[in-house]
């Protein structure tokens, strides 16, 4: 596992990775067994998509598939923009954001100053702000795709570039192995991608097959455990969009399926914050509530590991954190 305080760094793209794990003790203490959260919002953008943007710009420069000048496009909402945002500053490449109105304000205020092009897609007429849904998202992909094909744009689609696996089959699984001291007896990760879970599942099961590893999705919106979307105007940002066909999420890797409600999310994401001093967005707490869940259940007095995605930062404008 690399350190990043050891030395000077040539850029903040070295900075991405080696995030810290704590033990949410405070949390746990009246429940049976361990929770271990991967830091991942201590990267340089603040969330764990830092780590597969400048994988696949790292993948696409060494198969020839991004040429120097050429710009890069990708949809996002607003995690793997800002990732993207920092790796093209650094690399030399115009990049260009393109997300739903739906989502915080804040993520387009910090890839543009990135400087990144962000393009803001209106929502369906029936959506709510903060409340990207399936529909909505599906503008945002043709979007993307107008721009790639107009701009002779890379698309740098973290949907289907399995740089987004490859980034934490690679490195987040193979750090949190190390610094658990190889004690992880069970996972558990809310789903955008799909390339975190199915990158640790992988890594996880490589050095212990017996690891269990459980999808997370918004109640009401759990496509890929096969219910019926009811609720797609979910809260929790970054997932959930009923998209069932997630290239990476192979059988194998996946142990169970749990829900997490929007009020459970949010709740868990405040304890993190009060009581443990992480500052997090939405899809954390469901992380979290989800790992609670599993200790006050199935897997009682068992080590859960859990990655702390984003910033709750990006999430001022929204009722997570009520004035």
């Amino acid at each position: 596992m690399k350190n990043r305080s050891d030395k000077v760094l040539g850029s903040v793209l070295e900075a991405i990775g080696g995030t810290p794990v704590v033990s949410l003790s405070r949390i746990a203490n009246n429940v049976a067994g361990t929770i271990l959260a991967k830091l991942e919002y201590l990267n340089p953008g603040f969330s764990k998509k830092d780590r597969p943007a400048l994988q696949i710009i790292e993948d696409a420069e060494a198969e020839g598939l991004v040429r120097p000048g050429q710009p890069v496009v990708e949809l996002t909402s607003g995690n793997m923009g800002t990732g993207l945002a920092i790796a093209c500053s650094i690399k030399g490449y115009r990049f260009i954001a393109v997300m739903s109105k739906g989502n915080s304000p804040e993520r387009a205020r910090m890839m543009a100053a990135l400087g990144a092009e962000v393009v803001l897609v209106d929502q369906l007429p029936d959506s709510f702000p903060g409340k990207v849904s399936g529909g909505d998202l599906e503008l945002v992909e043709q979007e993307t795709r107008r721009i790639a094909r107009e701009k002779k744009a890379f698309r740098a689609d973290q949907f289907k570039l399995w740089g987004n696996f490859r980034s934490h089959y690679l490195h987040t699984g193979p750090e949190f192995l190390e610094q658990s001291d190889h004690k992880i007896e069970v996972f558990c990760d809310f789903v955008g991608s799909g390339g975190s879970f199915a990158g640790c599942a992988a890594a996880f099961k490589e050095a212990n097959p017996s690891i269990q590893c459980y999808v997370v999705e918004p109640d009401g919106a759990a496509a890929l455990a096969g219910e019926e979307v009811k609720r797609p105007q979910h809260r929790i940002q970054g997932g959930g969009y009923s998209m069932p066909s997630l290239i990476f999420l192979k059988a194998e890797y996946i142990d169970g399926y749990l829900k997490v409600t929007d009020e459970e999310a949010m709740a868990a994401a405040r304890r993190l914050a009060r009581e443990e001093g992480i500052f997090a967005g939405f899809s954390s707490g469901a992380n979290l509530a989800a790992a609670l869940k599993l200790l006050r259940g199935p897997c009682a007095g068992k080590t859960v590991a859990i990655l702390i995605n984003d910033s709750g930062l990006k999430y001022l404008s929204t009722d997570l954190w009520p004035s």
